[in-house]
């Protein structure tokens, strides 16, 4: 085996400390490893990971391969793990059947290996669980707690005493768990988006998935509808409603030249839930065009064309095209860029005063809702006003209530014309609000009260929080007037003290923290998948709104922006929000600085 450098040994007494138990005689390797943010920039897909002689008897590459063996179809993971471990030890590994196939998500964190006096390399690997990825395609919250897994390495060929490098490794004494690394989550799978009906059946809510690379381009459809078929991820159960009990596919779904056949067998005869249940099969299978024969109980429905079933049927219907809007002086103003549209203030002038920070958002009957947290009696008090009606908003409510500190006020959309809702955070609780500021606890079961940031995804039924300095999403259930949220579920992330979020896509987080300085991360739903968007920010991020890229309206994907001590930015393409780009603000006397825009936002 290929010694390394006795540098390393000096790093590892660092990192592990002097009681590590580490011969004196042998040789240490570190590698340190940043996990998919740090790589996701140079992972090429693939549909297969390597094969135990791929990286021949480079120790590194070998365990990198190791960690990925599990991917790919479920019925074959302990297969493909097993051919990495010595013949010796297979039966270390217990094999799960079917369903019980799960795959520890990790993020690596760092790699220490030590060779030994017998030619044996020990491998330990300190971890973030990250989830358990399930054979249905959901990735559930971490089950194990281990933050460190040790394993051997040893050669698989010997010849007169000498290593053939041909021969490759094999693992001794392995960990008894399918091991998967977030890097090879992200290049080894697709991840896909699955769409529930909410509760009320109003609208489709989204749920992620992640369907192995290899699975063949004719079986996708069959997986899709297997996902539905299974019923949604578990956190988001209290918010939609599955196909009804005992559905089944009768056979496999199949297909071909642009026509695909599905035949379930499922109870009712609702053609209303049949064409909602079309809806929801076309919206799920993403772009894939041709035509859809639905078959129930092997009653043929009329084909439809999948693109024509999309179009039809939005998934987004109240979404326009996202306007910048920010704070100045006291007053929302527009943000003026380049190429981009920019509307005009819906609030008469004599509401639009002493504004701290705004949410506004459009209701289906293309009313203004407007909540503004606006200075209260005195200094360092706040107070809720809200206001709806058609543009411009004249008339505002106010809490009756004052707080030290309110977060940015964020809207539930609806598909339908009931009042407005919302959510926003008053003194670390999180509030629900109506269309007349009235404002109402809402319980939440976490390990801390201490809320300090909410957000709402476009489709109203799901918010992400952060509550205690952990990050959180939930779904959101519309129980007549009110608003149920929960149970939460905590998402693992390599960002530690998170300050902001709002969602940048169906699936995935905008997400303000720290990496050991201030940055800003995109995280996908689940936790699993991150992609650092800005890492030399220099500031905690106070603010952060960003546009959610969905199917509706074809914006640019990025767009986001943020405040952080006290001077605002935005993204695609970065730069600092100067007094310039504010529009209908007077003229600033020479010699006099001007202020600086604040809590910038989006309306859509």
């Amino acid at each position: 085996m290929r010694r390394p450098p006795l540098l390393g040994t000096l790093a590892v007494m660092v990192l592990l400390g002097a009681g590590c138990g580490i011969p004196a005689a042998s040789d240490v390797r570190v590698d340190g490893k940043g996990g998919a943010a740090a790589e996701a920039g140079v992972i090429s897909r693939g549909s297969e990971p390597p094969t135990r002689t791929a990286s021949g008897s480079v120790n590194e590459a070998f365990v990198r391969n190791f960690l990925s063996a599990a991917a790919g179809e479920p019925d074959r993971a302990y297969e493909r793990v097993k051919a990495f471990i010595a013949p010796e030890d297979k039966t270390r590994l217990q094999e799960k059947k079917g369903s019980e196939v799960a795959l520890n998500v990790i993020r690596l964190r760092l790699a220490v290996y030590t060779l030994n006096s017998d030619s044996t390399t020990t491998v330990k690997i300190a971890v973030q669980q990250i989830g358990v990825l399930r054979a249905n395609g959901t990735l559930a919250p971490p089950v194990a707690t281990e933050t460190e897994y040790e394993f051997g390495l040893r050669s698989a060929s010997f010849n007169g005493g000498v290593n053939d490098d041909r021969a490759g490794l094999y693992v001794i004494n392995p960990p008894n768990v399918l091991l998967l690394t977030d890097t090879a989550l992200r290049q080894y799978y697709q991840d896909e988006t699955v769409y529930f009906w909410s509760s009320d059946r109003t609208r489709l809510v989204p749920d992620q998935r992640y369907r192995p690379q290899a699975v063949p381009v004719e079986r996708q459809v069959n997986e899709v509808l297997k996902w539905l078929v299974g019923g949604p991820s578990e956190w988001l159960r209290p918010a939609v409603v599955g196909l009804p009990d005992r559905t089944e596919l009768i056979n496999n779904a199949t297909g071909g030249n642009g026509r695909w056949e599905v035949n379930l067998d499922m109870s009712g005869d609702d053609q209303n839930g049949i064409d909602q249940l079309i809806t929801q099969i076309a919206w799920s299978l993403g772009d894939l065009p041709g035509k859809l024969e639905l078959k129930i109980r092997n009653n043929a429905q009329p084909v439809v064309d999948l693109s024509e079933r999309r179009a039809s049927a939005v998934l987004y219907p109240y979404v326009a095209n996202p306007q910048r809007f920010g704070v100045y002086d006291g007053a929302i103003h527009p943000l003026d860029f380049d190429g981009e549209l920019s509307g005009t203030v819906p609030l008469a002038p004599e509401v639009n005063r002493n504004v701290v920070s705004a949410g506004l958002g459009l209701a289906k009957d293309r009313r203004i809702l407007a909540a503004l947290v606006v200075t209260g009696s005195s200094k360092n008090r706040y107070r809720l006003a809200v206001g709806a009606g058609a543009d411009p908003v004249s008339v505002l409510s106010r809490s009756g209530t004052e707080y030290s500190s309110i977060s940015r006020p964020v809207w539930l959309r609806t598909a339908d014309s009931r009042p407005g809702r919302g959510l926003v955070v008053a003194d670390g609780r999180l509030y629900r609000f109506d269309e007349q500021a009235r404002m109402f606890p809402v319980p939440l079961n976490l390990p801390s009260t201490e809320v300090t940031a909410v957000a709402a995804a476009l489709d109203g039924q799901r918010v992400a929080l952060i509550a205690g300095g952990r990050l959180y999403v939930a779904a959101v259930n519309l129980d007549g007037s009110g608003v149920s949220i929960g149970p939460s579920r905590e998402l693992v992330t390599s960002l530690t003290h998170p300050t902001a979020v709002d969602w940048g896509r169906e699936d995935q987080l905008v997400v303000a923290g720290s990496v050991g300085q201030p940055a800003i991360y995109e995280i996908s739903v689940d936790g699993a998948l991150e992609t650092p968007l800005r890492t030399d920010l220099g500031a905690k991020v106070n603010h952060l709104a960003a546009y959610p890229t969905n199917r509706s309206v074809r914006a640019p994907s990025g767009a986001y922006m943020y405040e952080a001590n006290g001077v605002a930015y935005r993204s695609s393409p970065f730069e600092r929000i100067e007094p310039k780009r504010v529009r209908d603000i007077a003229p600033v006397p020479a010699g006099v600085r001007p202020s600086n825009p604040s809590a910038p936002f989006f309306l859509y």
